[in-house]
């Protein structure tokens, strides 16, 4: 269904003209896009077959290739015209090379979605992407719920007597970009940190619940170790909550810091932390 759209937002059918589609482009195709002209040969909008352009721009008589047009009879396609440029690099180079700190990231992946183009949707989502800082800032990411979630941990008066001990880690790991002596207070933010929790799965699961991410781990048994689960939410403070309502309690706490400079023709520096919180339940 989303394809059926995606085509039919670009394209325009009329039954009366089905009839005289061309069954191939020019070697050279000019393209209105958002109001950004590009020319581009054609085998390269069709050198992902599977994708929506090379499925619009194919040289197959159907439907799809009855291009809407502008006033001077370039192809339109209604989408982001700056970041289209980027699109059709990947189709290009099968790569996509951004600026330093490009902060469209998010929507550009957004526009690789929409032209099915998944293997450029995977470049621009490592497994360590995190959303913007807006999103780490003022909202709990994964997860719309604010309170504590729907667990099993009971209050403290009925508690079984044989319930398991145990510890659990978590982990904190984060980076950012600070300036030189002159911009010290000019903190660029290159990762929102994720949450990492080791410890045993039965363990885990009883305390964060849904809120647990177990992609990267799927697995384990209840009764095995992990230190691969990461939570779905950013804020510490809400793990350590979750922890307290389960009768854990914090017994040790290590961090460690890095930096490293960015380049040799700069005084920039990255600066990378991890910081570990032990808990343990009697």
């Amino acid at each position: 269904m989303t394809e059926t759209m995606a085509l039919s937002g670009n394209c325009r059918t009329n039954p009366k003209e089905q009839g005289s589609v061309q069954n191939s482009f020019p070697d050279v195709v000019e393209l209105n896009v958002g109001g950004q002209v590009y020319y581009t040969r054609h085998s390269t909008l069709v050198s992902a077959p599977a994708s929506l352009l090379g499925r619009i721009f194919s040289s197959k008589k159907d439907a799809a290739n009855d291009l809407a047009r502008d006033p001077k009879g370039r192809y339109f396609i209604d989408r982001d015209g700056f970041l289209f440029r980027y699109v059709l690099d990947y189709l290009r180079d099968k790569q996509v090379v951004l600026p330093d700190h490009f902060p469209e990231k998010g929507r550009l992946r957004k526009e690789a979605e929409y032209f099915l183009l998944p293997e450029l949707v995977k470049l621009l989502t490592p497994e360590d992407l995190k959303p913007s800082l807006d999103d780490y800032f003022h909202s709990d990411y994964e997860d719309g719920s604010q309170g504590s979630d729907n667990r099993v941990c009971p209050p403290p008066s009925l508690v079984p007597a044989d319930r398991k001990n145990g510890f659990i880690t978590v982990g904190y790991r984060g980076s950012c970009t600070m300036g030189g002596r002159e911009n010290q207070t000019d903190a660029k933010f290159r990762r929102v940190p994720r949450i990492m929790i080791c410890g045993r799965v039965a363990l885990a699961q009883e305390v964060f619940g849904e809120t647990l991410n177990e992609s990267r781990d799927p697995d384990r048994t209840p009764d095995r170790y992990t230190s691969r689960f990461y939570l779905k939410f950013k804020h510490l403070e809400r793990s350590f909550d979750m922890l307290s309502e389960c009768g854990f309690q914090m017994v040790a706490c290590n961090s460690s810091v890095t930096a490293s400079y960015v380049s040799q023709q700069t005084e920039d520096k990255v600066w990378s932390s991890y910081t570990e919180y032990v808990f343990y339940r009697k």
